[in-house]
């Protein structure tokens, strides 16, 4: 299985341009089975002005762009994150869709973050979990925050969750938590998580980068620097099984 994760610069130009150089990347990592785009990309995740103005429905331009970019290369892509206009709410929301173009699942945030943004002020948080049958295995969806909540990959392992798929903007100022995070909810799940990350500036937050692909025993199989750049890997979906087969931590909880 090929992953390839996009982790794109976020610049201040509008979102057709950036759409446009989206599709283009792509277009570049066309080979791979499964497409990781980071969050909120087509805006920027700092560039809380422009929600309202930048936000659209499942049934949007860019999610359009991207079906129809996934069927004609046909690969799966997890497109990331979008503001999301649903009635009268905006949503941080993310989307995976396969090589016929379908959305297969969607997953609102339900972690917004407070912590100098205006995230939690301006969106209305998500309330379901997602996970979503995949050719290589049940996937789990998550957005940024969410790693500091285990209770939330617990939830989906118990869904059956053999991957983790991560889009984020995470700070540089935060880079080793990120580093730990990826590392903990892969390794303490037993799961695959591929993440993907920002890179760049946005309205004066650096970006980390460091998008990571992680194994089931929380080995690091690949890892981005800071900068824009095309992450891509070659896995081995079925080490999830023979993990959890040789430690079988998972079935030795107590609390589930």
């Amino acid at each position: 299985m090929r992953v390839s994760s996009i982790q794109l610069k976020i610049e201040d130009r509008p979102k057709a341009e950036t759409l446009g150089h989206v599709l283009h990347l792509i277009d570049r990592a066309r080979k791979s089975d499964l497409i990781l785009l980071p969050e909120i990309w087509p805006t920027g995740y700092f560039s809380f002005s422009r929600y309202a103005g930048d936000a659209e429905g499942l049934n949007g331009p860019t999610v359009t762009a991207i079906q129809k970019k996934a069927k004609e290369i046909k690969s799966h892509i997890f497109m990331g994150s979008f503001v999301e206009k649903r009635g009268g709410n905006l949503y941080n929301t993310s989307a995976l869709i396969n090589p016929k173009g379908e959305i297969i699942g969607q997953y609102r945030k339900i972690h917004l973050f407070g912590y100098q943004s205006s995230e939690r002020r301006l969106l209305k948080r998500g309330k379901d979990i997602a996970v979503v049958a995949c050719p290589w295995g049940r996937t789990g969806l998550s957005t940024c925050y969410d790693l500091r909540f285990p209770e939330l990959f617990r939830k989906m392992v118990n869904r059956q969750a053999e991957f983790f798929l991560i889009t984020s903007a995470w700070p540089l100022a935060r880079l080793e938590a990120w580093r730990l995070f990826n590392r903990a909810r892969a390794h303490e799940n037993l799961a695959w998580l591929f993440s993907c990350n920002c890179a760049g500036t946005n309205e004066g937050a650096k970006l980390a980068g460091h998008s990571m692909f992680v194994n089931p025993l929380g080995e690091v199989v690949a890892e981005a620097g800071e900068g824009e750049q095309i992450l891509t890997a070659d896995v081995e979906e079925k080490m999830v099984k023979s993990a959890r087969r040789n430690f079988s931590a998972l079935n030795d909880r107590i609390f589930k």
